[in-house]
């Protein structure tokens, strides 16, 4: 994607081997990057979530391991003790978001593919190529979510009065700051924009990191994207008069039997288009499906963040500055200071109140059925 006129995407590796990614922290007042030199400088990274969204976690912790394989001398460090290092390595790259299974697939795959390398170098060697790797099937399988969702806006578009938007709503960023380009949600959208659709987005907010209001509109906007960011508890009204045409939202965690884990909220909006008729979608590459989990609400790990984060709200102070002096990022007490906050980051929207997942091989249903009809080598293992 194009920021200002220059392409980015969201985590690179650099000619040097650190990995330099977008800090997503300070958008969308201020667009900086973090170089990352140390597989525990990268498990920071993500634990404060200066990086965040399923593709992006995944491919962060990809290159994790790729930034503690470089940690070692290949002629002074046996291979024996490369692996254990590596090994230990990937388990605090997991420990850090517990809930997006990219993650944990991003781990195992460089930890599977350096076991088939003979030395500590050829072992470099693979973390290496396995990151870039990582990166580079992320982007094409968003680009890929938009190609087949594109398709899903083109029929809406074609049954409206010409010259109407197709209304979508999306919750927190599935977009390409979510993943290393494209996005999920997004990718469908902008493919859909470029064509010459007209399309419109609400986005909502998504409490309490509000990534709707900071990250999804700063994209949206950059790209050009008619878009208006509401309280997250409008979406339901909207839906009831009429305003929506479809919802699209990513997904952290997909289980085969179609049930959705995604940034909390999520449900709320899914039983607010099921009652009113509205197409509940979710994009995922297929690196998000969970093949092991049979019952989303009763087994996937909900992360549980810092109360703080409720409780406070980061945004840019402008009434104090004058002339020659910048607005500041600060953070605002929204409650009373002695009052207690839960933060459950994740919730599960069941099967039943999803229609399509739009993954990288095509649409299905939310369902055995669809999954596996897109993934039938899957079936075989089970």
């Amino acid at each position: 994607m194009r920021v200002d006129g220059r392409s980015y995407r969201t985590i690179w590796i650099e000619p040097m081997g650190d990995v330099t990614v977008i800090d997503q922290q300070v958008l969308p007042h201020r667009f900086e990057t973090i170089t990352v030199s140390t597989s525990k400088a990268m498990a920071v990274v993500i634990k404060e979530m200066n990086i965040r969204g399923a593709g992006l976690v995944g491919a962060s912790a990809a290159a994790g391991i790729h930034l503690a394989a470089r940690e070692y001398d290949p002629v002074t460090t046996t291979p024996a003790a490369f692996t254990a290092a590596m090994v230990e390595a990937g388990h605090l790259l997991r420990s850090t978001r517990p809930t997006a299974v990219n993650l944990e697939w991003a781990v195992s795959r460089q930890l599977d593919a350096m076991a088939s390398a003979d030395t500590v170098a050829a072992k470099q060697r693979v973390a290496h190529q396995q990151a870039q790797a990582i990166m580079d099937e992320d982007a094409e399988w968003c680009r890929r979510i938009g190609v087949h969702g594109l398709k899903l806006i083109e029929e809406i578009a074609a049954k409206k009065p010409k010259g109407s938007p197709v209304n979508i709503l999306t919750h927190c960023n599935a977009g390409w700051l979510a993943f290393v380009d494209y996005g999920s949600a997004t990718a469908p959208i902008y493919a859909a924009h470029d064509r010459g659709i007209n399309v419109h987005v609400y986005v909502g907010e998504t409490r309490p990191r509000n990534q709707g209001a900071a990250l999804t509109a700063w994209e949206l906007q950059k790209h050009g994207v008619p878009h208006t960011v509401i309280a997250d508890n409008a979406g339901g009204h909207l839906m009831q008069h009429g305003m929506v045409d479809m919802v699209i939202v990513g997904a952290d965690r997909v289980l085969s039997n179609g049930d959705v884990c995604n940034k909390v909220g999520t449900y709320l909006k899914a039983l607010a288009a099921h009652d009113n008729k509205v197409p509940m979608v979710v994009a995922l590459p297929s690196s998000t499906f969970d093949w092991d989990m049979q019952d989303g609400v009763a087994e996937v790990p909900i992360e549980q963040r810092d109360g703080r984060e409720v409780k406070y709200i980061q945004g840019l102070l402008t009434e104090d500055a004058g002339a020659g002096v910048e607005p500041r990022l600060a953070s605002v007490l929204l409650c009373p200071a002695a009052s207690p906050a839960a933060n459950w980051a994740f919730d599960v929207t069941p099967a039943r109140l999803v229609d399509y997942l739009i993954t990288e091989r095509g649409v299905c249903t939310a369902d055995r059925h669809g999954v596996f009809g897109l993934y039938p080598e899957r079936w075989s293992r089970l």
